[in-house]
């Protein structure tokens, strides 16, 4: 019996002190109980009898806000989009449509003239609302350009019906499906959604909204400003 003891005593040794590096590659010694482990099952693991709850990690600070911006949009807002809005749009008495759902003129703030980095106006409005916020077109005309830059991030160009105002939407959050450069669209089309693609503040979602005349529509890119906040609130 003593020999046999020490012959056990002897096999268990060599498992819990085997070096690493002289057992076949993928063999682990499972030395609780002197078992090679593998393709071994896994061991079920009894429920847990801890009724703490973990503790959330702190919420992050949100980003500032940019200069001029009219109000903030928090991270929740940013997240939510309400239910599809499917009224027709608001149309002033200019004959724009409103271009973001759900927005009424008492709802716009005028940032036509409100100062931008590098010494430059904002020569737009900014329309808050949450992420994927149906964009609209203002007006019936052809979209002439979708293009993204550093400023505007996501944007869509587009020449009105006298071939001569540009309406251009900014910042979205994406397109609508298969628009294209060349397209016609009807006033009050969805173009796309609001976001804050470019250099808006992240989670300060909004549409960046400008309208500016020019002389040549091949030109479409440059032109005189026209303030869309008056041609918006009038009633």
């Amino acid at each position: 019996m003593r020999a046999l003891a020490l012959l056990l005593l002897c096999a268990l040794a060599a498992c819990r002190f085997e070096p690493a590096s002289e057992r076949p590659p993928g063999v682990e010694c499972d030395c609780a109980d002197g078992r090679d482990v593998v393709d071994a099952p896994p061991e079920a693991k009894a429920p847990s009898t801890d009724t703490t709850r973990a503790v959330p990690p702190p919420a992050e600070e949100t980003p500032p806000a940019a200069g001029a911006d009219t109000r903030r949009v928090t991270p929740d807002e940013a997240g939510r989009t309400d239910p599809p809005i499917r009224e027709a749009p608001t149309v002033s008495a200019s004959g724009l449509a409103m271009p973001v759902a759900g927005i009424e003129p008492g709802d716009l703030v005028d940032t036509f003239e409100a100062a931008r980095s590098e010494g430059r106006s904002h020569d737009a409005i900014d329309i808050l609302a949450p992420r994927g916020t149906p964009v609209r077109a203002a007006v019936a005309g052809e979209i002439v350009r979708l293009f993204t830059s550093d400023r505007g991030g996501l944007t869509i160009y587009q020449l009105g019906a006298d071939r001569r105002t540009v309406y251009y939407y900014a910042h979205l959050d994406s397109y609508a499906p298969g628009l294209k450069a060349g397209q016609r669209v009807r006033r009050g089309q969805f173009l796309g959604g609001v976001g804050d693609t470019g250099n808006a503040a992240p989670g300060n979602t909004h549409l960046h909204f400008a309208i500016w005349r020019t002389a040549d529509p091949a030109d479409f890119w440059d032109g005189t400003p026209v303030n869309p906040y008056p041609l918006l609130s009038r009633r």
